[in-house]
């Protein structure tokens, strides 16, 4: 977590019972070819549900092989001055709550869900199944919840995280061990989708913590949880869903005749196998539904095999509806926010042809589909503009809006081939009406390697490739029509993870390699980005044989710029360090070894350094890294 900004700050059912006697559409002998990887998509609308039906099964159709929807590809799953949420500025609340950190997050103004949140009065952190209400002053806890009780399934959930607005918690989960009930207002095809059930699904819970933490309503919705960006009192959550399709397993058969059985299954299928049903509650009500077919809009070049759906919940009211969906048939594993868009980024799916063998799923042009949100306004986003890049995102610093233009960064290739044609690149794009148009672009970075890590600052971004050494591009993209490569410097390892500093530092975390690329350890840089010309390393901090949570996991992060002080995880445990202007030095540790529990969480509430783990809170010292309390979970 770093210092900044405080938290505090249906569909259309009846037409689905009209399309029992539509005629099928004719279904497309091979899958339409896709345009270039720079075709700018525009939006389109469904009329009607059989206008929605007729164009699914019609892609869906297409794009189906003889094992069924094969290679999805999702993508491995995310300045001239320091945006205020990075930098830490000190702030106190409207309740003038202790002096806080918040969730590490990319933008300011779009908070990100968490294990554990803070408004410097309590703490709130979940864990198996139970909500907990930490008093930081008194170091006690002050209140329990067993979320069990509203959702039995939350016993074995996966991660489950959190948003926080004023006495308001969103408990996000993503869970399994469920089925969405059937009802006479949702019509089932031929593929019952009731006699299907649900793999792991999206469940969320409202909680209120004025008092005792009491449930006040619940959600879930067919699909995966992908995301969430918090903007307010406004959640956004977005969900992916695939279409409740069951393809016979015919093992002796041609692949033709697997294609032409598998095509079939969808010639016969409703709409509702496409469109994601939910079920919401408040108290003793309990609703249905699902979203509307009015609700839907597609760019040009889609597989039919997958949709998004973004929710909106009001964290502000007592219950949360029924989310006012809104939904696009498209795929995407990357969401990107900030206090005005909202951007879901993922690769388009491969479509294979009649006969092709299941490697021809890995094969095709990478290309990353991207779609904007408006969410300047309170509610249900505006569906806005689409586009593509070609190449794949590391994650979601790969891209950055600023000044009306949006940034993106991919690399293109074979990462792994001995040949070694792998390239990376950063796009400039711009809206167009309903359309993200390229202005401009900066291509061939890291030839042979792909990208490790991202950080965009204003006019600036810098890039980090590797392969056998590590490249650092400063890139200036102050032109958005003609960006350029201003610097470059090599070292070995990589950074997986790119913070800013304060003085026109950037800090690096990631692995120490050697000159073949072999990793040696954890490995903390602390860059001068000063001069774009004349990036330099100034100080490194390496642990041999050592690895970081924040790797793959950037909100275990924490930063003060006040004291300079750097909570990162290392192992089990965390380490603490001072970062000057010139150099690192070591603090201490914090553990919670003792108790089993591998540290998870780092955050600051007034001066004292909370540590989380799945065996309690420990409060320390972060001056000296000495142990001041232990809060067990019991």
């Amino acid at each position: 977590m770093t210092r900044g900004a405080h938290i505090f700050a249906v569909g259309t059912l009846a037409a689905l019972t009209l399309l029992g006697g539509s005629a099928l559409p004719p279904v497309p002998a091979d899958p339409p070819v896709p345009g270039p990887p720079t075709a700018a998509p525009r939006l389109v609308s469904y009329e009607s549900c059989a206008d929605a039906l007729a164009g699914l099964r019609a892609t869906a159709g297409a794009a189906v092989g003889p094992w069924g929807f094969g290679g999805g590809q999702r993508m491995a799953f995310d300045l001239g001055a320091v945006p205020k949420a990075a930098s830490g500025a000190r702030t106190l609340s409207a309740q003038a709550a202790t002096e806080h950190s918040t969730t590490n997050v990319h933008e300011p103004g779009a908070d990100e869900p968490d294990l554990v949140k803070t408004d410097g009065r309590r703490i709130v952190t979940v864990t198996g199944g139970t909500l907990r209400v930490v008093d930081p002053a008194a170091r006690r806890e002050t209140g329990r919840l067993d979320l069990t009780g509203a959702m039995p399934e939350l016993r074995w959930g996966r991660q489950t995280t959190l948003l926080l607005h004023g006495d308001r918690a969103l408990v996000l989960a993503q869970v399994g061990a469920g089925r969405m009930p059937a009802t006479r207002a949702m019509p089932l095809s031929d593929v019952r989708r009731s006699d299907v059930p649900f793999g792991d699904v999206p469940r969320l819970i409202l909680v209120d913590l004025a008092g005792a933490p009491r449930v006040l309503g619940t959600y879930r919705m067919d699909g995966s949880l992908v995301d969430a960006r918090q903007t307010g009192s406004t959640a956004r959550v977005v969900v992916r869903t695939q279409p409740r399709l069951i393809f016979p397993r015919e093992k002796r058969s041609t692949d033709a005749r697997r294609t032409a059985v598998n095509r079939a299954v969808i010639a016969r299928a409703g709409v509702e196998a496409w469109l994601p049903a939910y079920e919401w509650t408040a108290g003793a009500e309990r609703h249905v539904g699902r979203v509307g077919c009015d609700r839907v809009s597609r760019p040009p070049v889609w597989s039919g095999t997958s949709m998004l759906t973004v929710l909106s919940f009001d964290l502000a009211g007592d219950r949360l509806g029924a989310g006012d969906p809104v939904s696009v048939a498209a795929d995407a594993s990357t969401v990107y926010g900030t206090g005005t868009s909202l951007y879901l980024a993922g690769q388009r799916p491969a479509s294979a042809r009649p006969g092709a063998p299941r490697v021809a799923w890995r094969a095709g042009e990478q290309v990353t589909e991207i779609h904007q949100f408006d969410t300047r306004s309170p509610g249900r986003p505006r569906y806005v503009a689409a586009g593509t890049v070609p190449g794949t995102l590391v994650n979601q610093y790969a891209l950055s809006e600023w000044q009306g233009h949006l940034r993106v960064a991919t690399t293109t290739g074979d990462t792994w081939s001995t040949r070694q044609k792998s390239q990376s690149a950063v796009y400039v794009l711009r809206p167009d009406g309903e359309r993200l148009v390229r202005t401009g672009a900066v291509t061939g970075l890291g030839p042979g390697e792909r990208i490790y890590s991202v950080r965009f600052l204003g006019g600036s971004a810098y890039v980090v490739t590797f392969r056998r050494t590590d490249p650092l591009y400063a890139v200036d993209l102050t032109d958005p029509a003609a960006p350029r490569v201003t610097g470059e410097l090599k070292i070995t390892g990589y950074s997986a993870y790119l913070h800013p500093l304060p003085e026109g530092r950037l800090l690096g975390v990631g692995q120490e390699a050697d000159r073949r690329g072999r990793v040696q350890g954890l490995q903390v840089s602390l860059f001068d980005v000063r001069d774009p010309a004349r990036p330099a390393r100034l100080d490194q901090w390496h642990v041999p044989r050592a690895y970081s949570a924040l790797e793959h996991d950037t909100h275990a992060f924490l930063h003060h710029p006040g004291t300079g002080l750097v909570a990162l995880p290392v192992g089990d445990d965390v380490r603490l360090l001072r970062v000057s202007g010139t150099d690192i030095a070591e603090v201490g540790t914090v553990s919670h070894a003792d108790r089993a529990g591998r540290v998870l969480r780092s955050l600051l509430v007034g001066d004292v350094l909370w540590t989380v783990s799945a065996a309690g809170l420990r409060a320390t010292d972060p001056a000296t890294a000495r142990s001041l309390d232990w809060l067990p979970v019991t």
